[in-house]
């Protein structure tokens, strides 16, 4: 598993940039309305879940790939709920994205665990994972915080959970530099 989340590090860092886009996104349009706010969050669910499947689909230890393909599937269904349904209230619509945060945040620290004897810096996976989960909590919590605070929520949680993923990835990237000079006999770099 690691090996596939080194040699595909920038499926890591474009989850990241479409996380910070889209928390950009509604932070400079707080106003919008929730026909628009659904139609964001399900284009960034669904782009989420497709690179999820990619990174699934292109790996080749298919016995750890299942929590992949199921984030994958599930940030896939995601999107297509708020498609499907673009009248759904702030509330429906807070609960999708809760349990979508939810989902996303527990599978990103299991799979980081499995990681920590693997790789170096998986912190930054479980930190991604750990804001995932809290920000799904809060949404169910105080479902009623209007919509301003809502979008001011997910904004903020999209950009950090972005440029936590987005560190990630460099930290990938890094790996496999290190490990590409390791392999060609020159010493690794830190």
């Amino acid at each position: 598993m690691s090996e596939t989340l080194i040699r595909y590090w920038w499926a890591v860092v474009l989850r990241g940039v479409a996380a910070v886009l889209f928390g950009l996104l509604a932070l400079i349009w707080p106003d919008i309305t929730v026909f628009v706010l659904v139609v964001l969050f399900g284009a960034y669910a669904l782009v989420d879940g497709v690179l999820a499947l990619v990174a699934a689909a292109t790996g080749e230890h298919r016995g750890r790939r299942g929590w992949l393909i199921f984030a994958g599937v599930v940030g896939v269904l995601a999107g297509i709920v708020t498609f499907v349904w673009p009248g759904v209230t702030t509330l429906a619509l807070l609960y999708v994205i809760a349990a979508w945060a939810l989902v996303t945040g527990v599978l990103e620290i299991m799979a980081a665990i499995r990681l920590r004897r693997e790789i170096h810096g998986e912190w930054l996976y479980i930190l991604s994972g750990a804001c995932s989960v809290l920000f799904g909590i809060l949404l169910a919590v105080w479902p009623a915080t209007g919509a301003l605070a809502l979008m001011i929520l997910i904004g903020s949680f999209s950009i950090v959970f972005g440029v936590v993923l987005v560190a990630f990835g460099l930290r990938l990237r890094r790996l496999r530099q290190e490990h590409s000079h390791a392999g060609l006999g020159r010493p690794a770099t830190a």
